[in-house]
């Protein structure tokens, strides 16, 4: 498949070719839902498209962080993070981050004999909010196999493969309650217990809301707003129940997960810091080397895949 790169930092993307989109259109299976374009686009400064003709295809874009908005029929909508909406095929349309703000989107193109099912009343933002029963994590690790398939893939059975993902990844986003009552059997979500120890609930609450947003910055505040408990006394409690600061452990989290990516991905070291919601690729490795004792590179090295 061919890789398309835009300009930012950190980004990846992919845009089929025409002999690709055809071989999609002609399958039997592929041609109900199939995707043209796909790409990740990390804290985005000035991204803005607009298209005055419409193209053929819905493009869906999942803000996970950061504003943006976008124009349609005559009327603006503003997009925050954890919103996403889907932009109609035929339709002229602009869309952008918000002036001197950054957005991290992923976005999807996406034609077939069944998208309009899945466009249907997505033209307005629509909310994925962090909840007890929410599987944010997961949905983007979907989109990252989508992604990657497209990007290695070679023949019909990627693209087949590719298309059966999009239609979970797709209704993860549409079906939305019904993608949630399934979270309780996931074992992502394992740190759930509702037990009878009030502070232990609170803590899971806030590690589960740590790793829903593990692409985000986000600060303490946001995790008080979470859990509703002040500054001081949530700080004592989660420590307590813990043995870290919530933010020493949302770092925890975050290297423990870029520790997973070096492991089991080809990323480059400066995609895996953005996709850890850290910005900085200096601070970045300080931040592994600190509490791995060893370098990004040296791990990938001992532990993982090349780059």
């Amino acid at each position: 498949m061919v890789s398309k790169k835009d300009g930012f930092l950190g980004e990846r993307s992919v845009v089929l070719p025409t002999s690709i989109v055809e071989m999609e259109e002609n399958d039997p299976l592929v041609s109900s839902l199939f995707i043209t374009d796909i790409g990740y686009y990390p804290m985005a400064e000035h991204h803005h498209r607009i298209r005055t003709e419409g193209i053929n295809q819905y493009v869906l874009i999942y803000c996970i962080d950061g504003n943006g908005w976008y124009s349609l029929r005559g009327k603006t909508y503003q997009v925050a993070s954890n919103q996403y909406f889907i932009l109609p095929a035929g339709i002229p349309h602009e869309y952008g981050a918000t002036e001197g703000e950054r957005w991290t989107i992923y976005w999807v193109h996406f034609r077939g004999e069944h998208a309009d099912i899945y466009a249907e009343g997505a033209d307005k933002p629509q909310d994925v909010r962090v909840a007890l029963n929410s599987n944010i994590n997961n949905r983007n690790n979907i989109f990252e196999e989508i992604l990657s398939t497209l990007h290695d893939g070679e023949g019909i059975e990627d693209l087949r493969y590719a298309s059966s993902l999009l239609h979970y990844y797709l209704a993860s986003l549409r079906y939305l309650r019904q993608y949630r009552n399934t979270a309780r059997y996931n074992t992502n979500n394992s740190n759930l217990s509702f037990s009878n120890n009030k502070n232990k609930e609170v803590a899971d609450a806030a590690i589960h809301f740590m790793k829903e947003n593990i692409e985000r910055r986000i600060t303490l505040q946001d995790i008080l707003d979470y859990v509703g408990y002040s500054s001081t006394h949530f700080s004592t409690l989660f420590k307590r129940q813990v043995g870290d600061s919530p933010l020493a452990y949302f770092n925890r989290l975050k290297i423990d997960q870029a520790c997973h990516m070096l492991q089991t991905t080809n990323l480059h070291i400066n995609q895996i810091c953005y996709k850890v919601g850290i910005e900085d690729s200096l601070y970045f490795s300080r931040l592994f080397s600190k509490m791995m004792g060893m370098s990004p590179s040296d791990y990938r090295e001992r532990c993982g895949k090349s780059t």
